[in-house]
């Protein structure tokens, strides 16, 4: 397997999941005080939102660079 069909098979499945589930979630961890043995810290949830023209833009990308590399072989 070369490396541009790795790259569109990355890139297909990348849009495929983009379609799925629109976006993902992750959580960053600040300490926001430490008082001797005390520490506060704060947790906060942060969403990513992938755009629905982006999944289907990588897969035609994808689609498109197997198209272009089975035309070459």
């Amino acid at each position: 397997m070369n490396a541009s069909r790795l790259v569109a098979i990355v890139l297909i499945a990348a849009g495929v999941l983009a379609l799925a589930y629109g976006g993902f979630t992750y959580t960053t961890k600040t300490h926001e005080a430490q008082i001797g043995t005390l520490e506060l810290s704060v947790q906060e949830k942060e969403t990513v939102n992938i755009p629905l023209w982006a999944g289907v833009a990588a897969i035609i990308g994808g689609a498109a660079l197997l198209l272009v590399g089975a035309r070459k072989s």
